[in-house]
């Protein structure tokens, strides 16, 4: 008997795992979901304009060298396909709503995941790529005229531009963006525990 009191004194004095108020969490996936579409959302507005201005450039501006206008529709090109990624990222986390059935909304989240960190993998990489690609091809043309301390300048800040969302803005953006998804997709993964 002495056993059998000790015993349930030691589990009694387990700490309480803590309850999820259903409420709460989903306010919060919620408002975490809102932050990330709404960066999307500008990501996409952004996109649009960009992908507008370049191909008034394509077909209003005329050129003399080919390179130029194979530079012009790599990036319309490489953007269109980035746009088509956003959009398709958008939608997969707008389509449904997390209070209607959240363990689908969970799976959701986690496409959503996977295919995020295909963007912020290879395929960010590849996008830079080929942009820095069809700017180096558009100014050939552009900037033939120009003096070299000029050409030097902009090819300069070009690469540093670059360079900087690449290496710095990217890991900052995308790192932000996955520790707010783990912490919805955490809470979800909470919450359908409480209830098997």
């Amino acid at each position: 008997m002495k056993d059998f009191d000790h015993l349930m004194s030691v589990w009694q004095g387990q700490p309480k795992q803590d309850q999820l108020s259903v409420d709460e969490v989903l306010r919060q996936v919620k408002k975490g979901i809102r932050s990330i579409t709404s960066q999307l959302y500008w990501g996409i507005v952004a996109m649009c304009a960009v992908l507008v201005l370049t191909f008034l450039i394509l077909f209003f501006f005329v050129f003399q060298s080919w390179l130029t206008y194979v530079g012009i529709t790599i990036m319309l090109v490489t953007m269109l396909l980035y746009s088509i990624m956003i959009i398709r990222n958008y939608r997969i986390l707008n389509k449904r709503d997390s209070t209607i059935n959240p363990s689908d909304y969970l799976q959701d989240l986690k496409e959503y995941q996977k295919n995020r960190a295909k963007v912020a993998g290879w395929f960010y990489y590849l996008y830079v790529l080929l942009i820095s690609l069809g700017l180096s091809l558009y100014f050939i043309e552009v900037l033939r005229n120009s003096t070299i301390l000029y050409r030097i300048l902009v090819y300069g800040l070009t690469v540093v531009w670059i360079m900087f969302l690449t290496f710095y803005y990217k890991k900052r953006i995308f790192k932000n963006e996955e520790e707010k998804l783990n912490l919805i997709i955490e809470k979800l993964e909470r919450l359908k525990g409480q209830f098997e």
